[in-house]
């Protein structure tokens, strides 16, 4: 379907940001294209959900992200549940969520606009809890000291009665991760991990993760966790400086809910989402975390070449003692492949 709204989201504090974002105004002005900036912080005024923020603009077919990881996440999360697809262009640091820089915003533009972007879906995460999630009074301002106002706690998913134990559903999307961790400094997050409604472990930790294959390259990957290709669907569970012999990460199936109850002797723990705080638990308090019934829907110009990418942002070094080795590198053969390797995901990367 050709373009017919846009939703920009736009990190202000970045010029080279705000600037690229001008360049996607002026085409959308120049053919006719209704164009609408989305999760603008304003002094004084609250954020929204993101489907208030897609109500508000409209419901844009695409949004596209100007800043780093952080701003491609603010538009992710509202174009997840409203099946918008999200394109960032890189003006931040690592840029290992988006795709373009600013001087392919026009061509990007273009490729959305004749219908021939690339669509890769993501898993994305969703909760339940034992109660509505809320914030004390003051502490958000503490949380988010220097990064701008926080979003509001999730709100309810509207369901019908509900059988006693599944707790309340979450109106709320991870792209990344969900991690609960500890409030202060003397006092652990301590808490029970139930998967497949089975009891792993219990913590003493600074926190736990759980983390998309998106999100396996985020705070799960600087934890330790392993590194996941984004096309499979698993849940990361990432225990963070455990008090504990078994600090491993375990990787669960993506049809089973990983369960987390935060148990008696605990201090307090907060619940961010994304890395943003969305709420705080109480001893006796959980949260169940599994796959939204929905996708994250990722406009490219072609197709992830995921391992050349992790390659390249992280500046993976190779070990010296391969310098002697002069072979050229490994790559696919143009030809079709074989029968026996006909039915997997055959992509030819790029040969550096």
């Amino acid at each position: 379907m050709p373009l017919n709204r846009l939703g920009l989201v736009v990190h202000q504090g970045r010029p080279a940001a705000v600037a690229a974002a001008g360049t996607a105004r002026q085409w959308c002005a120049a053919r006719g294209i209704a164009c609408t900036d989305i999760d603008v912080w304003r002094e004084g005024e609250p954020r929204h959900g993101g489907q208030e923020e897609a109500e508000a603009a409209g419901h844009p077919g695409s949004i596209i992200t100007f800043g780093g990881d952080g701003t491609f996440l603010r538009g992710a999360r509202i174009a997840a549940k409203d099946g918008a697809s999200v394109l960032g262009v890189n003006v931040g640091r690592v840029g290992f969520l988006t795709e373009i820089t600013t001087d392919q915003v026009e061509d990007a533009l273009d490729v959305l606009h004749r219908d021939q972007a690339v669509i890769e879906e993501r898993m994305v995460l969703t909760l339940r809890a034992s109660r509505p999630l809320q914030t004390p009074v003051g502490l958000d301002t503490v949380l988010c000291y220097g990064r701008g106002p926080a979003l509001p706690a999730p709100t309810l998913r509207p369901a019908g009665p509900q059988p006693v134990g599944w707790g309340v559903a979450l109106d709320v999307t991870a792209v990344n991760d969900v991690v609960l961790e500890k409030l202060a400094r003397d006092r652990q997050a301590s808490v029970a991990v139930y998967l497949a409604g089975q009891l792993l472990a219990s913590y003493s930790a600074d926190a736990v993760i759980m983390a998309t294959p998106t999100g396996s390259t985020a705070y799960n990957f600087a934890a330790g966790g392993p590194v996941l290709d984004p096309a499979a669907d698993a849940i990361v569970f990432t225990p963070v400086a455990p008090h504990m012999a078994f600090g491993r990460t375990v990787i669960a199936a993506a049809d089973e809910a990983i369960a987390v109850r935060v148990l008696p002797h605990s201090g307090r723990v907060a619940v961010s989402i994304d890395g943003e705080t969305r709420g705080v638990l109480d001893p006796g308090d959980w949260v169940a975390v599994y796959r939204a019934p929905y996708r994250l829907r990722l406009a490219r110009l072609a197709p992830l070449e995921f391992y050349h990418r992790l390659r390249e942002r992280f500046q993976l070094a190779d070990a010296p003692a391969t310098a002697i080795d002069q072979t050229p590198l490994f790559h696919r053969p143009d030809s079709p492949p074989p029968d026996d390797l006909a039915h997997l995901r055959l992509h030819t990367p790029p040969v550096a």
